[in-house]
């Protein structure tokens, strides 16, 4: 069986920066447990591996006891749960993906200055939950197009739409055409808000899923972007599997596969994928295979807050970053295994993005994110 493994795949810029900055906290602060509002990211085994470390996630700002430390997830919080811990004299260290932090702004903006602000995006998430929350006099959700005879709008002239970071750029456009349609008028957000390594992910899925027999996305079932990755693939008329690690694998999925595609979501670490292809490759023989779909550098600096504690904890974090690429080094892991792998390149320089994020064709053929 031949694998072909996406590139690029797994940890986005946003996600790496949360986990780093709850690795950082335990090691400055010696004390137990620390808590998370939510899960820091949306994958089961990132989340249980740092409740091995002594970290509790919580539902509930008021579960935390007054004067401890509380780290804020990548998906956001609202300015309420903010003040919440304010009140509550916690310790709290943002660990907000920029980009989510890039859409709250905007939503606070246009709220100030008179907008209803339409919210393209899955009721309930974490994300938008959050940003629905800078201001929930302004904002209502838009899920799907079925949504907008629904809406309450005061002034067609005064709206302007925003999109969760994790959706289908393809589901996306489809709602804002509609909204186009239902009111012309309707401004555009200042830049894209669709997370550049979600686009980059589904982007990979679209063009390779058409050459395989089966797609396997490794990611939780809570992910958003991992949830996006086997959707695209059925689309493309490639049955998918979501799967959090190699144990939920089913070896009936595999009759009649020659050529598998392997990927994951953006809060997916890569040794569930390492741990995948090695079962693969030990028991169906697999030649592994990385196909690069585009090229990504995303480079974040420290939030405040954690600065602040490092100051306080002796750490100079003067000129330290979060920086993420997409190099994986997949040929050295297999032939460690003393297997065979092909690196192969695709390049597809319109959709590259090889520093930060890149927007992409707005034609059907290519939004897959």
């Amino acid at each position: 069986m031949k694998v072909i493994l996406a590139n690029p795949r797994g940890f986005c810029a946003g996600v790496y920066m949360a986990i780093d900055v709850v690795d950082q906290i335990l090691t400055l602060i010696p004390e137990r447990p620390i808590y998370v509002y939510h899960e820091i990211v949306h994958n089961r085994h990132v989340v249980s591996r740092f409740e091995d470390r002594g970290v509790v996630f919580v539902e509930s700002v008021d579960e935390v006891p007054e004067g401890a430390t509380l780290v804020f997830s990548a998906h956001g919080v609202s300015p309420q749960i903010r003040q919440t811990a304010q009140d509550r004299r916690l310790r709290a260290i943002d660990a907000t993906c920029p980009l989510v932090t890039k859409v709250h702004a905007e939503a606070s903006r246009y709220a100030r200055d008179g907008y209803q602000v339409l919210l393209i995006g899955h009721n309930g998430h974490d994300e938008v939950v959050g940003t629905i929350g800078e201001a929930p006099h302004a904002i209502q959700v838009v899920e799907s197009a079925d949504d907008i005879p629904n809406l309450e709008i005061h002034d067609p002239d005064r709206l302007v739409y925003l999109t969760q970071t994790t959706l289908s750029r393809h589901d996306a456009q489809v709602i804002i055409g509609s909204l186009r349609a239902a009111y012309p008028s309707i401004k555009d957000p200042p830049s894209e808000d669709i997370c550049y390594a979600t686009t980059n992910r589904q982007l990979a899925v679209q063009r390779l899923a058409p050459e395989c027999d089966l797609v396997l996305v490794v990611g939780s079932q809570n992910s958003s972007n991992s949830q996006r990755l086997a959707e695209i693939a059925w689309a493309e008329g490639t049955p998918a599997f979501l799967i959090d690690d190699k144990s939920e694998i089913k070896q009936d999925w595999f009759e009649g596969v020659d050529t598998l595609l392997v990927t994951s979501g953006a809060s997916a670490p890569e040794d569930l994928v390492r741990g995948l292809l090695d079962m693969l490759i030990t028991r169906y023989g697999a030649e592994v295979q990385q196909e690069d779909v585009s090229l990504e550098s995303m480079e974040f600096g420290l939030p405040a807050s954690l600065k602040i504690l490092m100051r306080e904890h002796g750490e100079d974090p003067t000129g330290r970053t979060i920086r993420i690429g997409s190099g994986h080094d997949i040929d050295s892991w297999v032939v460690q295994r003393e297997q065979a792998s092909v690196p192969v390149r695709m390049t597809i320089s319109s959709h590259a993005a090889k520093s930060g994020p890149q927007p992409a064709p707005d034609d059907d053929s290519s939004d897959c994110s």
